[in-house]
């Protein structure tokens, strides 16, 4: 790619992106439950399974603090598949249609939307946050511990991003929504969302063990909880979280980009 079509697929990009931010402010309803899903989720777990830290070998006397990585990931995830929800109604109202047949790079509609689930990313963490060290959480990791819990939301929110716009690319209505949200809370679940893996057993232990999004849970957790071997943050906690943020993210940005190929057909 030349440095003129570099500048101009982000050029593009950065409008698609102001146009999409645009939406939260004029159809707020769209955005506010994934910024108010991961205050509700660190609120209800921490509150209703208080006791799971008196578990023998549980990695922290809060529950806040294992929860609210959860609660953020959670939302992160929904950030991500919001873009893929508005762009059902941009195919739906023809809005795509136009911008296929306007001068800007094809890429730029997938970073365009990447940028803008990026920053609602970092809105949600700008919000869940604070409100988590006012119910009590306390990062032992430092700042280290706050930079991995961000760049595993970064990450959540550019995989399951990827995954919602090759959806919306491929069914073009609203059935699209019903799997993007079915399919994140499966894999949300289906992890070490609620317990260590340790302490897991069973079908789920073996099904979590093998799931990417525990290694990304790993990572966000780091810095507020103590691993196995005594420390917080640490590249032996850190490494398989970024290979599956890596790997999926490649996987599921893939998938849209030949999702939208086909749809330009």
């Amino acid at each position: 790619m030349s440095g003129a079509s570099l500048r101009e697929t982000v050029r593009s990009a950065r409008a698609i992106s102001v146009r999409n931010l645009r939406g939260i402010v004029r159809l707020p309803s769209a955005f506010m439950p994934a910024l108010m899903m991961p205050i509700f989720t660190m609120i209800a777990f921490a509150g209703t399974f208080a006791a799971i830290t008196k578990l023998p070998g549980f990695p922290t006397d809060r529950s806040v603090n294992w929860f609210m990585p959860l609660g953020i990931c959670f939302g992160s995830a929904f950030s991500g598949i919001g873009q893929g929800f508005s762009a059902i109604r941009d195919i739906q109202t023809g809005f795509y249609d136009r911008l296929r047949m306007s001068p800007a790079p094809r890429a730029s509609i997938i970073l365009g939307a990447l940028l803008a689930s990026w920053f609602r990313a970092l809105l949600l963490n700008l919000v869940v946050v604070p409100v988590g060290v006012l119910l009590g959480v306390r990062f032992t990791g430092g700042l280290l511990g706050i930079l991995t819990l961000l760049a595993a939301s970064l990450g959540t929110a550019t995989m399951a991003l990827g995954w919602g716009l090759g959806l919306a690319y491929r069914f073009r209505d609203m059935r699209a929504a019903a799997v993007m949200q079915l399919t994140m809370f499966v894999v949300l679940y289906l992890s070490s969302a609620q317990m260590p893996l340790a302490l897991i057993s069973g079908w789920l232990h073996a099904v979590a063990r093998i799931n990417p999004m525990t290694n990304i849970l790993r990572l966000a957790r780091e810095g507020l909880v103590t691993s196995a071997s005594g420390g917080n943050v640490a590249w032996a906690n850190t490494w398989g979280g970024l290979v599956a943020i890596v790997a999926l993210s490649a996987l599921t940005l893939t998938f849209a980009w030949r999702s939208l190929d086909r749809l330009s057909r």
